[in-house]
C-alpha cells in the first residue's frame, strides 16, 4: 500500500474505566479485528473508521494509568507509540476525575505523537458537581480538547475530525510540557549527556534519562546492553544519589496539572456527599456489599440460564435437530458413514456452536449492564480479600460463580481481570466449577448408584470440586505463577446508567468473536470424536473409541473404572451429556429388556460409582469450553496445559476416592465400622 493510501494510524489511550472501549466501538462500528498482542494474553483491538473520505486505522490500547514498565499494559502502550509511530494519539479522560486522568497526558506529551484530549462523562461530572470548560482547558494545555458523551451515537465524529486534522498538520501541535521538576532538571541533563550517542532508535536520550530518574526497571536493564561499562556505572551512581527523584517528578506533574486545569474547572456543592459516595456506603460495605454481590451474581446467573437455556433448547429443537434429521434423510442413499459424518459430526458440532448463542448473548447483555453501571468493580473490591486466599483477584468471583451454569461464559468472563496472571489462572481454574451439564449427569446417576443417599453424595462431590479448585489455585500460585504479585489497585468508577446501544455493541462484538474463533475448534473436536466412535464399524463397542478405552483399562484400574466407563468419559469431551448416552449404549448392549439403571446397579459397585462421578466432575471440559480457553489465552500451549492439569487432577482424585471407598466398604463388610 502506498504512503498516500495508507490509513491514518490512531492510538486510543486512556486509564481503565474512562469509556475508552465505548468510544472505540462508536468510531469503528463492526469494522474491527480482535486478537492478542504478540506474546501477550492481553487483547488487541483494531478497527477502521472513515472521516472526510479518509480511512483511519484505530488501535484500542490497553487501559493504563502511566507509561512506566510496571505492567504489560504500560509497556504495550508506550512501545506502540515509540515503535509504530502513530500519526496521532487520542487520550480519553474522565471529566469527573480530570486531574487523575491528565497524569497520563503528562507522560504522553514526552513522546513524539501529537495528542487530542477527549473529555468523556461530562454529564456525570456535572451530576457530581464538577463543571469543566473544554475551550478554556484547550487554551491552558495548548492542545485540542473535544467534549464527548460516549453514550450518544454520532458524538464521536468531532473526535475523528480533530484527529485527522492534527495528523495532517502536526506542526500545529505545540502544547506546554511539564518539566522533570526544578530540582532535577540538571540531573536529567547529566544523564542525557552520558546517554548521547548510545541510545538506539526509537528511544530519545532525554526521554530515557527522565524515565531512569523515575525508576523505570525495564530501561535500567536495557542500558546495560547499550552503554560501555564505565558509563553505565556513572549513571547508576547518579541514580543512587537521587533516589527520591521519582516522587518529586510525580509531584511536579500534579502541580503542572493543577496549574493548567484550575482556570478551566469549577466545583459546586463542596463538602456535600455525592450520589456515588452514598451508594458506596452500601456497595463496598464488608457485610452488605457481599449480600449485594451475591444478589447481583444470582441475577446474572438467573437471567443467563433462565432466559438463555430455554432459548438454547428451543433453537436446538426447532432448528438444529430438524436440520440433522433432514440431512440424514437426504443422504440416506449414500454410504451410512457420510450421513453420520455430516449429521452427527459436522452438524452436531455446529449445533453446539449455534445453540450457545442465546446463552452467551444473554450473559453478555447482563454482564455489560453491570460493568457499565460500575457494579462489577465494586464486586471485585468486596471479594478481593476472600479470593486472594486462593491466589485469585477479586474480579475472579463473578466468572467462577457463572461457571455453575456454564464454563464457557466463566472462561470468557475472565477478561474483566486486568492482571494477566490472575486472568490466566482464573481461566485454568474455571473448568473446575461444576457446570449445569455435569450437575445434570450427577443428578441422573447418583439416584441409580446410591438411592436414598444420592443427595449427600451429590453435595459432597460438588464440595469436592470447590475444594480441589481452592487447593489447585493455591498450588499454581506458589509454583507456575509464583513471584511478584501485582498490588490490588482499583479505581471505583462513578455509577452511571448504561447505554443500550453500547451494551448491544458489546454483546454483538463478544458473541461474534466467540463464534468466529471457537466455532472451528468445536466442530473439529466433534468430528474427531464422532469418527473415533463410528469407525471401523460394528457399533460403538467395536469402535476406535472403544479400543482406546480398552487400551487405557490398566490406567483405569487404579480408579476402579472399566473400559466402558473410560469411553463414557472420553465421549463427554464433546458434551457432558454424552457420557450418560454412551453408558446406555455400552452397558445395555445385548441385554434385551434391561434398563440402564438396572445394568448399572447390577455391575457397578459404590466405590466404582464414586470414582466415575468424581472423574466426571473434574474431567476435561466440553469442546465449547476448550475452544473458549484457546480463544481467551490465545495459546494452544496454555489450553493443552489446562487440559492436562484437569486430566491429572481428575485421575488422581478418582483414584484416591476409589481406594478410600473400597477400603471403607471392606471395613464395613468385615464388621470393623458401622455401615
Amino acid at each position: 500500500m502506498s504512503e498516500a493510501n495508507k490509513p491514518v494510524l490512531v492510538g486510543l489511550v486512556g486509564q481503565p474505566n474512562v469509556g475508552k472501549s465505548t468510544v472505540f466501538n462508536l468510531v469503528t462500528g463492526l469494522s474491527q479485528h480482535i486478537g492478542n498482542w504478540p506474546g501477550k494474553t492481553i487483547e488487541r483491538r483494531e478497527g477502521l473508521a472513515r472521516c472526510d473520505g479518509t480511512s483511519l486505522s484505530v488501535v484500542d490500547l490497553p487501559g493504563t494509568y502511566s507509561l512506566s514498565s510496571d505492567s504489560p499494559e504500560e509497556r504495550i502502550t508506550r512501545d506502540f507509540i515509540l515503535r509504530e509511530r502513530p500519526d496521532v494519539i487520542v487520550l480519553i479522560a474522565n471529566a469527573a476525575a480530570l486531574e487523575r486522568s491528565l497524569y497520563l497526558l503528562t507522560e504522553l506529551l514526552a513522546l513524539p505523537a501529537p495528542v487530542v484530549l477527549v473529555l468523556n462523562m461530562l454529564d456525570l461530572a456535572r451530576s457530581e458537581g464538577t463543571e469543566v470548560r473544554p475551550a478554556a482547558l484547550s487554551a491552558a494545555l495548548g492542545l485540542p480538547v473535544i467534549p464527548l458523551v460516549a453514550t450518544r451515537a454520532g458524538s464521536a465524529m468531532p473526535v475523528l475530525k480533530e484527529a485527522l486534522r492534527l495528523a495532517r498538520e502536526p506542526a500545529r501541535f505545540s502544547p506546554g510540557r511539564p518539566d522533570a521538576g526544578v530540582p532535577h532538571q540538571a540531573v536529567v541533563g547529566q544523564i542525557r549527556g552520558r546517554l548521547a550517542g548510545y541510545v538506539p532508535e526509537p528511544y530519545e536520550p532525554g526521554w530515557v534519562a527522565r524515565k531512569l530518574l523515575e525508576g523505570d526497571g525495564e530501561l535500567l536493564e536495557s542500558i546495560h546492553g547499550w552503554l560501555p561499562e564505565d558509563v553505565g556505572c556513572e549513571i547508576e551512581e547518579i541514580l543512587r544519589n537521587h533516589e527520591g527523584a521519582a516522587l518529586d517528578i510525580a509531584r511536579s506533574r500534579y502541580e503542572w496539572i493543577t496549574w493548567r486545569v484550575g482556570s478551566a474547572m469549577s466545583r459546586s456543592g463542596s463538602g456535600q456527599v455525592s450520589r456515588t459516595d452514598r451508594l458506596d456506603r452500601w456497595a463496598t460495605h464488608p457485610r452488605w456489599g457481599i449480600l449485594l454481590l451475591f444478589a447481583m451474581s444470582a441475577l446474572v446467573f438467573g437471567t443467563t440460564f433462565g432466559v438463555g437455556v430455554p432459548a438454547q433448547k428451543c433453537l436446538d429443537r426447532t432448528a438444529v435437530e430438524p436440520l440433522r434429521a433432514w440431512t440424514v434423510e437426504a443422504l440416506s442413499a449414500g454410504p451410512p458413514w457420510l450421513a453420520g459424518l455430516v449429521a452427527d459430526g459436522v452438524l452436531g458440532g455446529a449445533g453446539i456452536v449455534v445453540t450457545f448463542v442465546p446463552v452467551l448473548a444473554v450473559f453478555f447483555v447482563a454482564f455489560g449492564v453491570l460493568e457499565a453501571t460500575g457494579l462489577v468493580a465494586r464486586a471485585a473490591y468486596v471479594m478481593h480479600r476472600f479470593m486472594r486466599v486462593v491466589g485469585l483477584p477479586g474480579h475472579s468471583f463473578l466468572p467462577l460463580f457463572l461457571g455453575f451454569g456454564c464454563n464457557v461464559p466463566a472462561v470468557m468472563g475472565a477478561r474483566i481481570i486486568e492482571e494477566p496472571r490472575g486472568r490466566l489462572l482464573t481461566i485454568l481454574l474455571a473448568p473446575f466449577v461444576p457446570c449445569s451439564a455435569r450437575l445434570a449427569v450427577l443428578a441422573f446417576l447418583t439416584p441409580i448408584f446410591f438411592g436414598r443417599a444420592a443427595l449427600p453424595v451429590a453435595v459432597g462431590l460438588v464440595a469436592l470440586n470447590m475444594a480441589v479448585l481452592a487447593v489447585t489455585g493455591i498450588a499454581l500460585r506458589r509454583t507456575v505463577f509464583h513471584g511478584h504479585r501485582a498490588p490490588f489497585v482499583m479505581e471505583l468508577p462513578l455509577y452511571q446508567v448504561p447505554s443500550p446501544g453500547a451494551v448491544v455493541r458489546f454483546t454483538v462484538d463478544k458473541t461474534l468473536t466467540f463464534l468466529r474463533n471457537a466455532g472451528t475448534i468445536i466442530v473439529l473436536l466433534s468430528v474427531l470424536v464422532w469418527a473415533a466412535a463410528y469407525f471401523p464399524g460394528g457399533g460403538l463397542e467395536h469402535s476406535y473409541l472403544a479400543r482406546i478405552g480398552r487400551a487405557l483399562a490398566p490406567l483405569g484400574s487404579a480408579m476402579g473404572l472399566d473400559w466402558r466407563m473410560l469411553v463414557a468419559l472420553l465421549a463427554g469431551i464433546v458434551a457432558k451429556e454424552n457420557a450418560v448416552a454412551t453408558l446406555g449404549i455400552l452397558y445395555t448392549s445385548g441385554a434385551s429388556g434391561a434398563t440402564l439403571a438396572d445394568m448399572l446397579a447390577a455391575q457397578v459397585t459404590p466405590p466404582m460409582a464414586l470414582s466415575f462421578l468424581t472423574a466426571t466432575m473434574l474431567f476435561i471440559p466440553c469442546a465449547a469450553t476448550v475452544a473458549a480457553m484457546r480463544q481467551e489465552t490465545n495459546s494452544w500451549l496454555w489450553t493443552l496445559l489446562g487440559g492436562v492439569l484437569l486430566l491429572c487432577v481428575a485421575m488422581a482424585a478418582a483414584a484416591v476416592v476409589y481406594q478410600l471407598a473400597h477400603l471403607t466398604e471392606g471395613l464395613v463388610q468385615g464388621g470393623l465400622v458401622a455401615p
